[in-house]
């Protein structure tokens, strides 16, 4: 059909034409009410932004001198993190002084990883950013989610 007559029968309907796919070979067309479809794309995409809630990503910060039952308390919780699903980011903030012991904070971060393993994965090598040494881990695909 023309895209004259499309139009035609369009206004008669009280509607308009709307191109659908341009790529097509002729392109395609559909008579429907161009409101509408603008209303119907604008609340698909605000129930997709309400299922993105899982990819948060969620931060844990440690320092040098931690007792171990601090330690054990946040491991806890970056497990929780984990098995929902959300990436966490391990952040070991340095004071002070502290700075001049760089190696026992990357001994620190690397031991937090090895005792997650099991629940997640670091994406890369810690690395030192400012005053403070930074790995983010992704949750393993094996555990379930809830």
């Amino acid at each position: 059909m023309s895209v004259a007559d499309a139009l035609a029968m369009a206004k008669r309907a009280g509607l308009d034409l709307v191109l659908v796919a341009e790529n097509a070979d002729p392109p395609v067309c559909r008579i429907m009410d161009f409101g509408k479809l603008q209303y119907e794309h604008k609340k698909r995409q605000r129930d997709q932004k309400k299922t993105l809630h899982a990819n948060k990503l969620k931060e844990v910060k440690y320092r040098l001198r931690i007792e171990k039952h601090d330690y054990e308390c946040k491991l806890g919780h970056v497990i929780e993190f984990l098995d929902k699903g959300h990436k966490v980011k391990i952040s070991l903030m340095f004071r002070g002084r502290e700075m001049a012991h760089k190696d026992f904070g990357l001994d620190l971060v690397r031991k937090v990883i090895e005792d997650l393993d099991e629940h997640g994965k670091a994406d890369s090598e810690p690395r030192m950013v400012g005053r403070s040494i930074s790995v983010t881990l992704t949750p393993s695909a094996k555990k379930g989610r809830h």
